[in-house]
């Protein structure tokens, strides 16, 4: 099967040090990220998870971790034939009081994308969401009302 790749940029309106709180801390993630909690403590070969409740829905390894910086971690993907692995990177970048986060999600397959853009299925209709969410809670406070 072909491997394929998701990518998205936004710019934000906030610190480095802001951001990197919002991507690491439960206390945000939950916020943005439709009240998901992650859970590691971020050095290189650790484990994390992110957490819906009780339940465990994506899980892997710290591979890079450069605080305010870049976060790469391995990224379970479970289908109708098991469980696989991917790569989540994000990578920010300070530009004059914003910052441009830029996030790869590796290793897909092509089925991970999903030509629907009327719904969250697929990576490539998931991500702008939550990071469109987690824009407007570092800029307003607020999540967006649509979602």
């Amino acid at each position: 099967m072909n491997k394929t790749s998701f990518i998205y940029t936004t710019y934000i309106a906030t610190t480095p040090e802001k951001l990197w709180a919002a991507l690491t801390n439960s206390e945000f993630t939950k916020q943005y990220f439709f009240g998901r909690e992650i859970d590691s403590d971020w050095q290189v070969g650790s484990s994390f998870k992110l957490m819906n409740k009780d339940k465990v829905e994506h899980h892997g390894e710290v591979l890079v971790c450069e605080p305010y910086r870049l976060l790469s971690v391995t990224w379970s993907v479970k289908d109708g034939e098991g469980e696989r692995v991917s790569k989540v990177t994000y990578e920010l970048t300070p530009m004059n009081g914003t910052i441009k986060l830029t996030l790869r999600h590796e290793d897909l397959l092509e089925k991970d994308i999903r030509k629907d853009e009327g719904k969250m299925e697929g990576f490539n209709n998931g991500w702008p969401v939550i990071l469109s969410n987690l824009k407007s809670l570092l800029e307003t406070g607020k999540i967006l009302s649509a979602f």
